[in-house]
């Protein structure tokens, strides 16, 4: 029986090295990045993909240079600014996962902004990671957790199914495939708790590269795994 495919996410790799294969600053990388992530948020849509994890901006990347991260950090302004109508009008709903009280005021301003606009729209939620690590993720959870035991909401014993919904996550289905772009081989701190059983695909062509046919073909390819789940089929 064909898998069907409810939950994708992207580590969307590459952009300043397409910009420089190009002969451009890696800041034009990111704005084409920006601009396939309108791409391939639609082709996900159409496609009949549940939730869009895309990795956006992580803990990790506030080590960039200053002038990278304050260009990286003024993006969501021009994706919604562009696409927000668009996004609307396919009844797409944005959320986030990661800590917004880190966010620039204005930038987590913009992301607030597009959240509330979509929170009734009932299609495919595309879930922005921003400011987000895995590693961060499993912390905070298990902080919360610590906390309901301490105050007797929680019972000291419990099941990963019962954790998992401490997660910034929690609400969405279980991550079904990741996707990484650039011809790299690595998780990169991310979603590291609910890639236990997804099926992963990593492609040469960088982020701006990443065109619907190749989404496409990662579909088809995950459709035709054969996913055990640590049993026998």
């Amino acid at each position: 029986m064909e898998e069907k495919i409810r939950h994708v996410a992207i580590i969307m790799d590459g952009n300043g090295r397409w910009a420089k294969k190009q002969g451009k600053v890696r800041t034009a990388g990111h704005y084409q990045g920006v601009e396939n992530v309108r791409n391939i948020a639609i082709a996900a849509n159409d496609l009949g993909v549940e939730v869009l994890t895309v990795f956006a901006f992580s803990t990790e990347n506030w080590k960039r240079p200053e002038e990278e991260v304050s260009y990286l950090m003024k993006l969501p302004s021009v994706f919604f600014k562009r696409f927000l109508k668009e996004l609307m009008e396919k009844n797409i709903r944005i959320t986030m996962i990661g800590e917004m009280d880190q966010i620039p005021k204005e930038t987590a301003k913009v992301l607030q902004a597009a959240i509330d606009d979509t929170k009734a729209n009932t299609g495919m939620i595309l879930n922005f990671a921003m400011n987000y690590g895995g590693r961060r993720e499993i912390v905070l959870a298990a902080q919360a957790y610590a906390r309901d035991v301490r105050d007797g909401k929680a019972s000291d014993t419990i099941s990963d199914e019962q954790f998992g919904q401490y997660l910034m996550g929690a609400q969405f289905p279980p991550l079904d495939l990741l996707i990484r772009t650039s011809g790299e081989y690595r998780i990169s701190n991310f979603l590291l708790w609910e890639i236990a059983y997804a099926e992963m695909i990593f492609v040469d062509e960088a982020w701006p590269e990443f065109t619907p046919e190749l989404l496409k073909q990662c579909l088809d390819q995950f459709k035709q795994r054969d996913r055990r789940f640590g049993g026998v089929k």
